[in-house]
């Protein structure tokens, strides 16, 4: 899972970089405050989701359930946070990208339901790895 590992670095740094760009840069660009908040919170998904992806990738054993989780993970902050910063910077442009949001939602749901069902009911990050 190190490919995992790294992504979820990837994921993190930049959702630092993106929300303070966000938080700075954007503000001179973009006179809407809920275009600005969107973004907000487009960039905290994606490190709340970095953070839980590479806690993912550091269970072992790996089982199905957080393989599944890191894919789901991965696939959610792309879809969900990438869409939102899309529809952040030009609405009109990128208006086709608006039914990927909750798609994305979705995903980052099943990464946790997939932990979820992984830990069969076991209290601690150690049962969600399988021992």
């Amino acid at each position: 899972m190190a490919i995992l590992a790294t992504l979820a670095a990837i994921y993190g740094g930049t959702a630092v970089t993106l929300g303070a760009f966000g938080a700075h840069g954007l503000k001179k660009r973009i006179a809407d405050p809920q275009r600005i908040q969107n973004w907000g919170t487009a960039a905290q998904y994606q490190l709340i989701h970095s953070v839980a992806t590479l806690v993912v990738a550091s269970l072992a054993p790996q089982t199905r359930a957080t393989k599944w989780a890191g894919g789901f993970f991965i696939a959610g902050m792309t879809m969900f946070s990438g869409s939102i910063y899309l529809l952040t910077l030009d609405p009109q442009r990128f208006k086709v990208m608006g039914p990927v949001t909750p798609l994305g939602g979705l995903c980052l749901i099943a990464g946790w339901t997939a932990l979820a069902i992984g830990s069969r009911g076991r209290v601690g990050l150690g049962s969600l790895g399988g021992r």
